[in-house]
C-alpha cells in the first residue's frame, strides 16, 4: 500500500510532463494533415516549374527557402511532397490494418488448423523484409506509389493481425461473449458488434505507430529512385535531388524534407504511444 502510494506522485508529474509534448506532436500532426490537404493552394509555387538560370538560389522574398538545382522552389515541394509522402502510409496502414484484423479475428475466434495455418503464414510474411519485398515487387511492376504500397502492407499486416489475435483471444474469454452466445447470437455478430470494437482503440494505436515507420520505408523507397516518378514532389525524392545540391554547398533542399520525414515520424510515434496509455490506463 505505502509502496502505491509513493509510486502515485512520480507517475503523475511524468503523465503531466509528457502531454505538453504529446499536444505539440498532435498539433504537429494536424498540420501536416493540413497541409497535404490544402497543398495545391498552399504552395505559393508550381513545385515542378524548373528554372535553371535560378538554381541553387538562396532564400529570398520570392523564394523563402530556396530553389534545388533545377531551380524548382523548396517550399512549394515540401507542401507538394506531403500529399505524396502521407497518402502512401495512409494505404499501407489502411490496407494492413483492415487485413490484419481480418485475419487475427478469424485465427483466434476459430482456432484448430485455420488458426496454426494463418499464424505460420503471418510467421512466413516475417521472413521477408518489408523493403526487400517492396524492391521485388516494384522491380516487377516498375516505379509508382501503388507497387511499395501493397509491398508494404503485406510486410506490415503480421503485426496487426498478432496483435489482433492476442487482444480477441482475450476478449473470448469473457463473460459477456459467452452471454451473448447463450443469447443465440452469432461469432460474426459477437465479433463485428462488440469484439472489434472494444480492441479498436488498441489497434488503431498501433496502426498510428506503424504509420511512421511506414512513412520511412516510402521515403528510403523513392530516395533510390523505386518510389514515385521523378517528377513526383516527395519527401524521399527531395533528399535523393537534392545530393548535388549539398555537394556544392547548398543543403537547404535535401536537409528540410530530411527534417519534415523525421519531424512526421517522430509525432505521429508519440501520438500512438500516447494513445496506447491511454488505453492501457483504462484498462487497468
Amino acid at each position: 500500500m505505502t509502496a502505491t502510494l509513493l509510486r502515485r506522485p512520480g507517475l503523475a508529474r511524468l503523465r503531466t510532463s509528457r502531454a505538453p509534448l504529446h499536444r505539440i506532436c498532435l498539433g504537429f500532426v494536424a498540420l501536416v494533415v493540413l497541409a497535404a490537404l490544402l497543398a495545391p493552394w498552399l504552395a505559393p509555387h508550381d513545385p515542378n516549374a524548373v528554372d535553371l538560370g535560378n538554381a541553387l538560389a538562396g532564400p529570398s522574398g520570392d523564394h523563402p527557402l530556396g530553389v534545388d538545382a533545377s531551380g524548382r522552389d523548396t517550399l512549394a515541394r515540401l507542401v507538394a511532397g506531403a500529399r505524396t509522402s502521407l497518402l502512401g502510409p495512409l494505404g499501407v496502414v489502411a490496407f494492413s490494418t483492415l487485413a490484419g484484423i481480418a485475419v487475427g479475428v478469424t485465427a483466434a475466434w476459430r482456432g484448430g488448423w485455420l488458426d496454426s495455418v494463418l499464424s505460420r503464414g503471418t510467421e512466413l510474411v516475417f521472413a521477408f523484409p518489408g523493403l526487400l519485398l517492396a524492391i521485388l515487387i516494384v522491380s516487377v511492376y516498375g516505379e509508382g506509389l501503388i507497387a511499395p504500397v501493397v509491398a508494404l502492407a503485406i510486410a506490415y499486416l503480421p503485426y496487426v493481425s498478432r496483435l489482433t489475435r492476442s487482444l480477441v483471444l482475450a476478449e473470448r474469454s469473457r463473460p459477456y461473449v459467452e452471454a451473448y452466445q447463450v443469447q443465440g447470437h452469432s461469432g460474426l455478430q459477437i465479433c463485428l458488434r462488440h469484439v472489434i470494437p472494444g480492441i479498436a482503440p488498441v489497434v488503431l494505436a498501433q496502426a498510428t505507430v506503424n504509420f511512421g515507420y511506414a512513412l520511412i520505408d516510402l521515403a528510403g523507397l523513392s530516395f533510390l529512385g523505386l518510389g514515385v516518378p521523378a517528377l513526383t514532389p516527395d519527401w524521399g525524392r527531395m533528399v535523393f535531388d537534392g545530393q548535388s545540391a549539398i555537394q556544392h554547398g547548398y543543403p537547404l533542399s535535401a536537409i528540410l524534407p530530411c527534417l519534415a520525414i523525421v519531424l512526421t515520424v517522430v509525432a505521429f510515434n508519440v501520438v500512438g504511444e500516447r494513445w496506447a496509455d491511454q488505453v492501457a490506463r483504462r484498462d487497468r
